[in-house]
């Protein structure tokens, strides 16, 4: 049976194939690399045109922002140079300040110990001007006094004159 069996499998078989004629694969593979060489050289062009745009770009902006950095750097140099002048200004009118109030208090002083000496005479001035009232007034009580003694004596004189 197997032998049979065997005998049925080991038959011939005829396979044709109808294949179009082959083509030039060397020819269809130059095709294909010229395609994609012009596509890759198509976006190397438009890599490097982009990369020179940006690159343009890029430059540009370094350049505006090196003139804006140089510009920052010399309004800054300029602001401290300003800022220095400033402070030197300032510690100069602190010390005229200084200088200025410590003339004032000597100046205060000197003429608070001249008012007080001015204020010490008006008030020794006022005591003997007191005194002097006084003595005026006690001079004027005697000479009234003695005006009103002088009085009676001639009165009494007229009388004796009279009686006489």
């Amino acid at each position: 049976e197997l032998a049979a069996l065997r005998s049925q499998l080991t038959g011939t078989v005829n396979v044709e194939v109808d294949a179009a004629p082959q083509q030039d694969l060397n020819k269809v593979l130059e095709e294909i690399r010229a395609q994609y060489e012009s596509i890759t050289d198509k976006h190397r062009r438009d890599q490097e045109a982009w990369f020179n745009d940006k690159s343009a770009v890029l430059s540009k902006e370094v350049a505006i922002s090196t003139e804006v950095i140089q510009t920052s750097k010399t309004e800054i140099n300029d602001l401290r140079r300003t800022l220095q002048g400033l402070e030197i200004e300032l510690q100069s009118q602190l010390s005229m300040k200084g200088a200025l109030e410590n003339t004032l208090a000597e100046t205060d002083a000197r003429y608070g110990a001249m008012l007080s000496g001015y204020q010490n005479t008006i008030n020794m001035l006022e005591s003997e001007l007191a005194n002097v009232r006084a003595s005026i007034e006690q001079q004027g009580q005697d000479y009234r006094m003695l005006l009103d003694i002088k009085t009676r004596l001639e009165q009494e004189i007229a009388t004796y004159r009279r009686l006489l």
